[in-house]
Protein backbone atom coordinates (compact mmCIF):
# COMPACT_ATOMS: atom_id res chain seq x y z
CA UNK A 1 0.00 0.00 0.00
CA UNK A 2 2.98 2.31 0.43
CA UNK A 3 4.43 1.50 -2.61
CA UNK A 4 0.93 2.31 -4.44
CA UNK A 5 0.43 5.45 -2.36
CA UNK A 6 3.93 6.50 -3.36
CA UNK A 7 3.65 5.81 -6.92
CA UNK A 8 0.25 8.06 -7.19
CA UNK A 9 2.04 11.27 -5.30
CA UNK A 10 4.68 10.78 -8.18
CA UNK A 11 2.37 10.44 -11.27
CA UNK A 12 0.62 13.55 -9.67
CA UNK A 13 4.15 15.36 -9.11
CA UNK A 14 5.14 14.29 -12.94
CA UNK A 15 2.20 15.73 -14.46
CA UNK A 16 2.21 18.95 -12.56
CA UNK A 17 5.61 19.46 -13.24
CA UNK A 18 5.19 18.36 -17.12
CA UNK A 19 2.40 20.93 -17.54
CA UNK A 20 4.16 24.23 -15.90
CA UNK A 21 7.39 22.93 -17.20
CA UNK A 22 6.22 22.42 -20.97
CA UNK A 23 4.35 25.62 -21.18
CA UNK A 24 7.64 27.55 -20.02
CA UNK A 25 9.72 25.29 -22.65
CA UNK A 26 7.20 26.43 -25.73
CA UNK A 27 7.70 29.97 -24.55
CA UNK A 28 11.59 29.81 -24.03
CA UNK A 29 13.04 26.94 -25.61
CA UNK A 30 15.27 28.34 -29.27
CA UNK A 31 16.47 25.33 -31.17
CA UNK A 32 17.35 24.36 -34.86
CA UNK A 33 14.56 22.35 -36.83
CA UNK A 34 15.52 20.59 -39.86
CA UNK A 35 13.43 20.17 -42.95
CA UNK A 36 12.04 16.63 -43.43
CA UNK A 37 13.25 17.81 -46.94
CA UNK A 38 16.43 18.76 -45.69
CA UNK A 39 18.06 16.22 -43.71
CA UNK A 40 21.32 15.78 -44.38
CA UNK A 41 23.46 16.06 -40.79
CA UNK A 42 26.80 17.22 -40.98
CA UNK A 43 28.54 15.63 -38.06
CA UNK A 44 31.52 17.23 -37.70
CA UNK A 45 29.24 19.84 -36.19
CA UNK A 46 26.96 17.10 -34.10
CA UNK A 47 28.91 18.31 -30.93
CA UNK A 48 28.78 22.13 -31.07
CA UNK A 49 26.27 23.91 -28.48
CA UNK A 50 24.24 26.36 -28.82
CA UNK A 51 23.49 29.13 -25.92
CA UNK A 52 19.59 28.90 -24.72
CA UNK A 53 17.60 30.19 -21.63
CA UNK A 54 18.16 26.66 -20.75
CA UNK A 55 22.17 26.59 -20.55
CA UNK A 56 24.22 25.05 -23.26
CA UNK A 57 22.74 22.93 -25.39
CA UNK A 58 23.47 20.53 -28.29
CA UNK A 59 22.73 21.89 -32.33
CA UNK A 60 20.99 19.30 -33.70
CA UNK A 61 21.78 20.51 -37.43
CA UNK A 62 23.04 23.31 -39.89
CA UNK A 63 19.85 24.36 -41.11
CA UNK A 64 19.78 28.00 -40.81
CA UNK A 65 15.54 27.69 -40.01
CA UNK A 66 15.13 28.87 -36.44
CA UNK A 67 11.87 28.32 -34.89
CA UNK A 68 10.76 28.69 -31.35
CA UNK A 69 9.76 25.48 -29.86
CA UNK A 70 5.78 26.65 -30.24
CA UNK A 71 6.61 26.99 -34.22
CA UNK A 72 8.13 23.38 -34.22
CA UNK A 73 5.24 21.72 -32.18
CA UNK A 74 2.21 23.41 -34.21
CA UNK A 75 4.54 22.00 -37.42
CA UNK A 76 5.45 18.47 -37.26
CA UNK A 77 4.62 17.46 -40.14
CA UNK A 78 7.31 20.48 -41.92
CA UNK A 79 10.33 19.53 -39.52
CA UNK A 80 11.95 16.55 -38.41
CA UNK A 81 10.30 14.78 -35.81
CA UNK A 82 13.58 13.94 -34.19
CA UNK A 83 15.26 16.97 -33.95
CA UNK A 84 12.31 18.37 -32.13
CA UNK A 85 12.71 14.84 -29.99
CA UNK A 86 16.23 15.09 -28.98
CA UNK A 87 16.39 18.76 -28.59
CA UNK A 88 13.28 18.83 -26.02
CA UNK A 89 14.53 16.06 -24.05
CA UNK A 90 18.31 17.11 -24.03
CA UNK A 91 17.01 20.60 -22.63
CA UNK A 92 14.57 18.98 -19.86
CA UNK A 93 17.64 17.00 -18.72
CA UNK A 94 19.96 19.94 -18.69
CA UNK A 95 17.15 22.14 -16.71
CA UNK A 96 16.30 19.51 -14.18
CA UNK A 97 19.51 17.70 -13.74
CA UNK A 98 19.48 18.38 -9.94
CA UNK A 99 15.93 16.75 -10.13
CA UNK A 100 15.86 12.50 -9.62
CA UNK A 101 12.11 12.89 -10.44
CA UNK A 102 12.63 14.18 -14.21
CA UNK A 103 15.98 12.16 -14.32
CA UNK A 104 14.11 9.02 -13.72
CA UNK A 105 11.34 10.15 -16.07
CA UNK A 106 13.29 10.75 -19.31
CA UNK A 107 16.47 8.76 -18.51
CA UNK A 108 14.93 5.59 -17.32
CA UNK A 109 11.47 6.01 -18.86
CA UNK A 110 12.52 7.73 -21.92
CA UNK A 111 9.04 9.53 -21.95
CA UNK A 112 8.81 12.24 -24.13
CA UNK A 113 5.64 14.51 -25.12
CA UNK A 114 5.90 14.03 -28.76
CA UNK A 115 6.64 10.77 -28.74
CA UNK A 116 3.84 9.45 -26.50
CA UNK A 117 1.02 12.53 -28.43
CA UNK A 118 1.68 10.61 -31.64
CA UNK A 119 0.99 7.32 -30.32
CA UNK A 120 -1.92 8.38 -28.34
CA UNK A 121 -3.45 9.90 -31.37
CA UNK A 122 -2.80 6.56 -33.13
CA UNK A 123 -5.01 5.15 -29.96
CA UNK A 124 -2.71 4.14 -27.30
CA UNK A 125 -3.15 4.85 -24.03
CA UNK A 126 -0.30 6.95 -22.18
CA UNK A 127 1.18 5.73 -18.68
CA UNK A 128 3.55 7.97 -16.84
CA UNK A 129 5.45 5.38 -15.39
CA UNK A 130 6.55 1.86 -15.94
CA UNK A 131 3.79 0.41 -13.40
CA UNK A 132 0.73 2.27 -14.98
CA UNK A 133 1.45 0.49 -18.39
CA UNK A 134 1.85 -3.10 -16.79
CA UNK A 135 -1.37 -2.33 -15.12
CA UNK A 136 -2.97 -1.45 -18.17
CA UNK A 137 -1.83 -4.31 -20.22
CA UNK A 138 -2.11 -8.00 -20.32
CA UNK A 139 1.13 -8.01 -22.07
CA UNK A 140 4.43 -5.33 -21.67
CA UNK A 141 7.03 -4.83 -24.64
CA UNK A 142 10.19 -3.25 -23.28
CA UNK A 143 12.59 -1.81 -25.53
CA UNK A 144 15.27 0.87 -24.08
CA UNK A 145 18.68 1.74 -24.20
CA UNK A 146 21.24 -0.95 -22.36
CA UNK A 147 21.07 -3.33 -19.82
CA UNK A 148 20.50 -0.87 -17.14
CA UNK A 149 17.92 1.18 -18.55
CA UNK A 150 16.76 -2.23 -18.73
CA UNK A 151 16.71 -2.53 -15.10
CA UNK A 152 15.92 0.37 -14.02
CA UNK A 153 12.21 0.14 -15.90
CA UNK A 154 11.73 -3.26 -13.82
CA UNK A 155 12.99 -2.04 -10.72
CA UNK A 156 13.15 0.94 -10.23
CA UNK A 157 10.65 3.06 -8.24
CA UNK A 158 6.92 2.94 -10.20
CA UNK A 159 8.79 0.23 -11.78
CA UNK A 160 7.15 -3.03 -13.70
CA UNK A 161 7.69 -4.87 -10.57
CA UNK A 162 4.85 -2.87 -8.76
CA UNK A 163 1.97 -4.04 -11.14
CA UNK A 164 3.50 -7.56 -12.36
CA UNK A 165 0.88 -10.37 -11.05
CA UNK A 166 -0.28 -13.62 -12.84
CA UNK A 167 -2.43 -12.27 -15.28
CA UNK A 168 0.72 -10.22 -16.62
CA UNK A 169 3.56 -11.31 -19.41
CA UNK A 170 6.59 -8.92 -19.70
CA UNK A 171 8.44 -9.09 -22.82
CA UNK A 172 12.16 -7.19 -22.90
CA UNK A 173 13.19 -6.66 -26.32
CA UNK A 174 16.04 -4.36 -25.14
CA UNK A 175 19.65 -5.56 -26.28
CA UNK A 176 21.15 -6.91 -23.34
CA UNK A 177 23.37 -9.91 -21.53
CA UNK A 178 22.26 -13.01 -20.69
CA UNK A 179 22.90 -12.31 -16.86
CA UNK A 180 20.49 -9.22 -16.91
CA UNK A 181 17.62 -11.26 -18.73
CA UNK A 182 18.36 -13.52 -16.17
CA UNK A 183 17.90 -11.28 -13.43
CA UNK A 184 15.06 -9.85 -14.46
CA UNK A 185 13.30 -13.35 -15.69
CA UNK A 186 13.71 -14.50 -11.43
CA UNK A 187 12.28 -10.81 -10.52
CA UNK A 188 9.11 -11.43 -13.35
CA UNK A 189 8.15 -15.07 -12.27
CA UNK A 190 8.63 -14.14 -8.46
CA UNK A 191 5.65 -12.56 -8.66
CA UNK A 192 3.64 -15.22 -10.83
CA UNK A 193 4.28 -13.33 -13.94
CA UNK A 194 5.68 -14.42 -17.35
CA UNK A 195 8.96 -13.33 -19.17
CA UNK A 196 9.65 -14.02 -22.24
CA UNK A 197 13.06 -12.05 -23.76
CA UNK A 198 13.11 -11.44 -27.72
CA UNK A 199 15.86 -9.78 -29.08
CA UNK A 200 15.80 -7.94 -32.28
CA UNK A 201 18.14 -8.55 -35.42
CA UNK A 202 17.40 -5.76 -38.18
CA UNK A 203 18.01 -2.33 -38.99
CA UNK A 204 15.78 0.83 -38.78
CA UNK A 205 14.56 0.75 -42.47
CA UNK A 206 14.03 -3.26 -41.23
CA UNK A 207 12.10 -2.26 -38.24
CA UNK A 208 10.01 0.95 -40.41
CA UNK A 209 9.49 -2.25 -43.14
CA UNK A 210 8.25 -4.94 -40.76
CA UNK A 211 11.51 -7.04 -41.52
CA UNK A 212 13.35 -7.59 -38.42
CA UNK A 213 14.36 -11.17 -37.17
CA UNK A 214 13.45 -11.89 -33.19
CA UNK A 215 14.90 -14.12 -31.43
CA UNK A 216 12.66 -15.00 -28.30
CA UNK A 217 13.52 -17.32 -25.20
CA UNK A 218 11.67 -18.30 -21.98
CA UNK A 219 7.92 -18.55 -21.51
CA UNK A 220 6.67 -20.45 -24.65
CA UNK A 221 3.22 -19.41 -24.19
CA UNK A 222 3.67 -16.22 -24.29
CA UNK A 223 6.24 -16.83 -27.32
CA UNK A 224 2.88 -18.41 -28.66
CA UNK A 225 0.79 -15.26 -27.15
CA UNK A 226 3.11 -12.73 -28.96
CA UNK A 227 2.90 -14.35 -32.45
CA UNK A 228 0.53 -11.67 -33.74
CA UNK A 229 3.00 -8.78 -32.68
CA UNK A 230 6.13 -10.10 -33.66
CA UNK A 231 4.65 -10.95 -37.58
CA UNK A 232 4.00 -7.16 -37.40
CA UNK A 233 7.65 -6.65 -36.36
CA UNK A 234 9.48 -8.85 -38.17
CA UNK A 235 9.73 -11.54 -41.01
CA UNK A 236 10.64 -14.17 -39.06
CA UNK A 237 10.66 -15.12 -35.04
CA UNK A 238 12.62 -18.06 -33.07
CA UNK A 239 12.20 -20.14 -29.97
CA UNK A 240 15.67 -20.60 -28.38
CA UNK A 241 14.65 -22.26 -25.29
CA UNK A 242 15.73 -21.16 -21.95
CA UNK A 243 16.19 -17.38 -20.85
CA UNK A 244 19.30 -16.03 -21.92
CA UNK A 245 19.65 -18.02 -25.17
CA UNK A 246 18.56 -15.59 -27.68
CA UNK A 247 20.56 -12.35 -25.94
CA UNK A 248 23.42 -14.97 -26.10
CA UNK A 249 22.54 -15.71 -29.84
CA UNK A 250 21.81 -12.01 -30.80
CA UNK A 251 25.38 -11.26 -29.25
CA UNK A 252 26.98 -13.60 -31.22
CA UNK A 253 25.35 -12.28 -34.57
CA UNK A 254 26.45 -8.44 -33.10
CA UNK A 255 29.89 -9.58 -32.85
CA UNK A 256 30.10 -10.97 -36.23
CA UNK A 257 28.36 -7.37 -38.09
CA UNK A 258 30.46 -5.44 -35.60
CA UNK A 259 33.60 -6.92 -36.49
CA UNK A 260 33.14 -7.29 -40.22
CA UNK A 261 32.04 -3.36 -40.26
CA UNK A 262 35.17 -1.84 -38.67
CA UNK A 263 37.23 -4.24 -41.37
CA UNK A 264 35.05 -2.64 -44.03
CA UNK A 265 36.23 0.49 -42.93
CA UNK A 266 39.94 -0.24 -42.35
CA UNK A 267 39.65 -1.30 -45.98
CA UNK A 268 37.91 1.97 -47.39
CA UNK A 269 40.56 3.92 -45.02
CA UNK A 270 43.52 1.70 -46.94
CA UNK A 271 41.84 2.42 -50.12
CA UNK A 272 41.72 5.70 -50.19
CA UNK A 273 45.27 6.19 -48.89
CA UNK A 274 46.76 4.14 -51.55
CA UNK A 275 44.99 6.82 -54.34
CA UNK A 276 41.68 4.03 -55.20
CA UNK A 277 38.47 5.34 -56.03
CA UNK A 278 36.52 3.66 -52.90
CA UNK A 279 33.51 3.47 -55.60
CA UNK A 280 35.38 1.34 -57.68
CA UNK A 281 35.97 -1.02 -54.30
CA UNK A 282 32.82 -1.21 -53.64
CA UNK A 283 32.33 -1.78 -57.35
CA UNK A 284 34.00 -4.33 -57.51
CA UNK A 285 33.00 -6.28 -54.29
CA UNK A 286 29.38 -6.18 -55.37
CA UNK A 287 30.22 -8.88 -58.12
CA UNK A 288 32.78 -11.15 -55.45
CA UNK A 289 31.43 -13.26 -53.23
CA UNK A 290 31.67 -10.81 -49.92
CA UNK A 291 28.68 -9.28 -51.45
CA UNK A 292 25.93 -8.51 -48.84
CA UNK A 293 23.13 -5.94 -48.54
CA UNK A 294 24.74 -5.17 -45.34
CA UNK A 295 28.30 -4.55 -46.32
CA UNK A 296 27.02 -2.73 -49.49
CA UNK A 297 24.95 -0.79 -47.91
CA UNK A 298 27.64 0.89 -45.45
CA UNK A 299 30.27 0.88 -47.84
CA UNK A 300 27.82 3.36 -49.66
CA UNK A 301 26.66 5.19 -46.38
CA UNK A 302 31.07 5.57 -45.65
CA UNK A 303 31.44 6.64 -49.55
CA UNK A 304 28.71 9.26 -48.97
CA UNK A 305 30.30 10.68 -45.46
CA UNK A 306 26.56 11.31 -43.82
CA UNK A 307 26.26 8.11 -41.63
CA UNK A 308 22.21 7.89 -41.38
CA UNK A 309 21.66 6.15 -38.38
CA UNK A 310 20.64 2.75 -39.19
CA UNK A 311 22.17 1.32 -35.92
CA UNK A 312 23.52 3.60 -33.57
CA UNK A 313 27.55 3.31 -33.35
CA UNK A 314 27.38 3.27 -29.38
CA UNK A 315 24.64 0.35 -29.64
CA UNK A 316 27.19 -1.38 -31.13
CA UNK A 317 30.43 -0.58 -29.29
CA UNK A 318 27.41 -1.98 -26.28
CA UNK A 319 27.23 -5.10 -27.54
CA UNK A 320 30.88 -5.86 -28.38
CA UNK A 321 31.01 -4.76 -25.08
CA UNK A 322 28.70 -7.27 -24.17
CA UNK A 323 30.12 -9.79 -26.10
CA UNK A 324 33.26 -9.16 -24.69
CA UNK A 325 32.18 -9.88 -21.23
CA UNK A 326 30.53 -13.15 -22.48
CA UNK A 327 34.04 -14.35 -23.58
CA UNK A 328 35.58 -13.48 -20.08
CA UNK A 329 33.01 -15.56 -18.31
CA UNK A 330 33.15 -18.51 -21.01
CA UNK A 331 37.49 -17.91 -21.32
CA UNK A 332 37.06 -17.73 -25.34
CA UNK A 333 39.61 -15.51 -26.67
CA UNK A 334 38.53 -12.79 -28.24
CA UNK A 335 41.27 -10.51 -29.62
CA UNK A 336 39.63 -9.24 -32.99
CA UNK A 337 36.47 -8.30 -31.05
CA UNK A 338 38.48 -6.83 -28.61
CA UNK A 339 40.58 -4.34 -31.24
CA UNK A 340 37.18 -3.66 -32.56
CA UNK A 341 35.60 -2.53 -29.53
CA UNK A 342 38.32 -0.23 -29.07
CA UNK A 343 37.64 1.20 -32.44
CA UNK A 344 34.46 1.74 -31.89
CA UNK A 345 35.17 3.25 -28.60
CA UNK A 346 37.18 6.10 -30.03
CA UNK A 347 34.89 6.74 -32.63
CA UNK A 348 32.26 7.40 -30.14
CA UNK A 349 34.30 9.67 -28.05
CA UNK A 350 35.14 11.50 -31.52
CA UNK A 351 31.50 12.11 -30.87
CA UNK A 352 30.15 9.57 -33.28
CA UNK A 353 27.81 7.75 -30.70
CA UNK A 354 24.42 8.62 -31.99
CA UNK A 355 25.28 8.10 -35.61
CA UNK A 356 25.12 5.26 -37.59
CA UNK A 357 27.40 2.49 -36.81
CA UNK A 358 29.42 3.06 -40.15
CA UNK A 359 30.73 6.31 -38.62
CA UNK A 360 33.21 4.35 -37.28
CA UNK A 361 35.52 4.88 -40.61
CA UNK A 362 35.68 8.20 -39.48
CA UNK A 363 38.30 6.79 -36.44
CA UNK A 364 39.55 3.97 -39.35
CA UNK A 365 40.68 7.09 -41.79
CA UNK A 366 41.92 9.31 -38.96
Amino acid sequence: MEVYESCKKQRRHIEKSMTSYTENLKENLVLHATSKTKRNYNPLNLNEYVDTPFGRMREISLDDTMASFADVASKLETFSFEAVQTTYVTGITKQMASDSLWRHLLESLSLDIFVCADFVKAGAEQGLTPSDVVLAADITFSCVADPQAAKDMVFGNCGVLTEISPEKGYVEMTGIDAETSQDIAEAITAKGGRYLEAQVQGSKTQAQEGTLVILAAGDRTLFDECQSCFEAMGKNSFYLGEVGNASKMNLVLQLMAGVTLAGLAESMALADRAGLQQKDVLEVLELTSLACPAILDKGKAIIEGGFPTQLPLQHMQKDLRLSLGMSDQLEQPLPLAAAANEVYKHAKRLGYGEHDASAVYIRARF
